[in-house]
């Protein structure tokens, strides 16, 4: 898709002139957290103009340190308590400069976090972490494309009124399964079309909404992009969809699975590689691969994906209640194998030609993007390096399949295959693994310290 069809995609001297005809006043300046939440500061459009283009902006660095009720955490090597919890600076990335059209008079742009004293990234910063495996592709030759696809789940209860329910009894839009219906999908339109609208004004550009296989669960694509781009572009839309569903008083949630009863919500994500130029696709061949035409570059991307599923598990599925997807019949894959065009493999071969693609179905909504998409692009460069070969194609119905590898059934158990993997820390490097090792231990780690409604339900009259 050219630029200029990217409405909404700012540049500074577009930026200068809107701010100075205060059609922009507020330049939302953010990063995206270790969550995948979008965290930052409220310019005003003079200031970011005037100060901020040339000296960064600096935030506390505690930021990639804390859990989801912005606590510190004890036990990171990369800032403490002992350390004073000093700053970083964030540096605005002007190619994703755009129009924040879901807000009045509001601008965004995606900023990389670079030490204070330093002017290098920091490593462990989500979106240094999926910029390394891009460099290792470039170094290649290749030209990464991609695309996710989100889905949601819509309720009638603001955010506000779940909170005040202790998120119990929670009343989803739609009261029956509504993959392709138009008619449910209509009642949803307020907050969905709201969403489509806004997004394809904000340099996301949309290509269609859709009914999934839960009451009230909604899927948003956008058109396929650059690896970063696409990865930007699917934080920038889980964060402003949030925003339009409390304009609308209504929620929405990214929860891999919020409900035992109903469909999870995943991340399907989409991969290709082309050349510097991005003109031609590098996955068409003349081989024969399981009957689809593909190049060696092809397989391989793909045997080193599917081999390192069970090390990459943690990026694909963050949290204990993330393992609670992945049911048989329910559309989650549950077998490592791949398959053309097969909705019960974890590896979905897709498309003919330049549109040729590899499609896995595992990541969860609640996935930070940028590690989903950096883990995918590592496992597939090695895969090429190496030239791993992945299995022959799987016919038939994955899931009844007791001969093909599952990957880990829970967060414990995928922290210890990504604990002992030599590949993952020569891959993202020692610190790295470190410092997200930690992160994940602590939501297993609060995870376990808490008593669940279900628990008091089973066990406060019976036990």
């Amino acid at each position: 898709m050219s630029e200029e069809k990217l409405r909404g995609m700012l540049d500074t001297n577009q930026l200068k002139k809107l701010v100075a005809d205060e059609q922009i006043e507020t330049v939302l300046t953010v990063f995206p957290d270790i969550y995948g939440r979008l965290l930052g500061k409220r310019i005003t459009g003079h200031y970011f103009l005037e100060d901020v283009l040339e000296n960064s902006v600096h935030a506390c660095d505690y930021l990639l340190a804390c859990d989801m009720e912005m606590e510190p955490v004890p036990g990171y090597d990369f800032t403490s308590w002992e350390a004073g919890y000093g700053d970083f600076r964030l540096v605005p990335d002007l190619t994703t400069l755009r129009v924040a059209h879901w807000l009045e008079k509001t601008a965004i742009v995606l900023c990389d976090v670079f030490a204070e004293e330093k002017d290098e990234l920091v490593a462990l910063a989500p979106r240094s972490i999926l910029q390394a495996q891009l460099q290792r592709a470039d170094k290649h030759g290749y030209r990464v494309m991609g695309a996710s696809e989100l889905e949601l789940y819509v309720f009638k209860d603001t955010y506000e009124e779940a909170a005040d329910k202790k998120y119990v009894d929670l009343k989803p839009i739609g009261r029956y399964i509504e993959d392709y219906h138009i008619l449910q999908g209509t009642k949803e339109e307020f907050v969905i079309g709201a969403i489509r609208h806004h997004m394809d004004r904000s340099g996301v550009p949309v290509e269609f909404s859709k009914g999934e296989w839960g009451p009230g669960q909604q899927e948003i694509n956008f058109r396929y992009a650059p690896f970063l781009e696409m990865a930007d572009r699917s934080v920038l839309y889980k964060h402003a969809a949030k925003e339009i569903a409390w304009q609308k008083e209504c929620a929405i949630s990214f929860m891999a699975k919020w409900n035992e009863a109903f469909a999870g919500s995943s991340m399907h994500i989409h991969a290709s590689l082309w050349d510097k130029s991005g003109i031609d696709s590098l996955f068409p061949g003349k081989e024969s691969y399981g009957g689809v035409k593909c190049s060696p570059i092809f397989r391989w991307f793909l045997g080193g994906w599917m081999k390192h599923l069970q090390e990459i598990m943690v990026f694909y599925a963050p949290y204990p209640t993330s393992y609670k997807r992945f049911v048989a019949g329910s559309f989650a894959p549950t077998g490592i194998a791949c398959s053309y065009d097969n909705r019960t493999a974890a590896f979905r071969i897709v498309g003919h030609g330049p549109s040729l693609r590899v499609e896995c179905r595992t990541p969860g909504a609640d996935a930070n993007p940028y590690l989903a998409f950096a883990a995918t692009l590592a496992a597939g460069l090695d895969g090429i390096e190496n030239k791993i070969e992945p299995p022959d194609v799987y016919e038939g119905d994955v899931y009844t399949a007791s001969e093909v590898p599952h990957a880990p059934k829970s967060l414990l158990a995928a922290i210890d295959v990504f604990a002992s993997s030599a590949w993952a820390k020569e891959t993202f490097g020692v610190k790295v693994v470190e410092h997200y090792l930690h992160f994940f231990r602590t939501e297993q780690r609060k995870f376990d310290e808490v008593v669940t409604a279900w628990e008091r339900q089973r066990y406060f009259e019976r036990a």
